[in-house]
């Protein structure tokens, strides 16, 4: 059985990130997946390394319990707005505290190093106001590059498929239904 963690990115519970994270849940579940949506916003955790990687920053128990949901995992699905060209702060903080030396990589001499989370896939999930052409073209994907590429393959993770909903700001409700509908399918079919 192929477990699922959504975590949702957006510090409003009442924002789109907030009804797809729900939605891929629901159709995850519907299928008969094992998930766990992790809400950001309702952890305790301080954003930053204190004292950056020289010496580890105490794990609150909030990080420690999703930790271990990171190395159970066979799929993320990660569901964030891009503000300023890339996620907020408070998941940027959470990849910080918990994408760490001997949880998701382990470092070694030179340009190699050990990638733990091998064998795991993910969705990458976002919202924005900017139109897709123009965070494509101008911009270049630069958030869900550094999530992609920097982050999650750098850990080892294979596939990562994305998906980008806008203009969020002028969308209307029946669009926005569209939307929360497609991200249910594919919960029901775990991609």
């Amino acid at each position: 059985m192929k477990n699922i963690l959504i975590i949702d990115g957006h510090p409003d519970a009442e924002s789109l990130c907030a009804s797809l994270s729900e939605s891929y849940n629901k159709g995850a579940m519907r299928a008969g997946f094992e998930t766990k949506l992790v809400k950001l916003r309702d952890l305790d955790f301080k954003l930053s390394l204190e004292n950056g990687y020289r010496k580890r920053t105490d794990l609150e128990p909030d990080l420690l319990e999703t930790i271990e949901y990171i190395k159970d995992t066979d799929h993320f699905v990660l569901v964030y707005p891009i503000w300023w060209g890339t996620f907020p702060a408070l998941l940027k903080g959470f990849i910080d505290r918990t994408f760490l030396p001997g949880i998701t990589y382990n470092p070694s001499k030179g340009i190699k190093w050990e990638k733990l989370l091998k064998g795991k896939t993910a969705r990458l999930i976002s919202t924005m106001d900017a139109p897709l052409w123009y965070n494509k073209f101008y911009y270049k994907h630069p958030a869900n590059n550094a999530m992609k590429k920097a982050t999650l393959q750098y850990c080892g993770v294979g596939k990562v498929k994305t998906t980008e909903f806008s203009p969020i700001k002028s969308s209307t409700v029946e669009k926005r239904e569209k939307w929360i509908t497609k991200v249910e399918k594919m919960g029901l079919s775990g991609i």
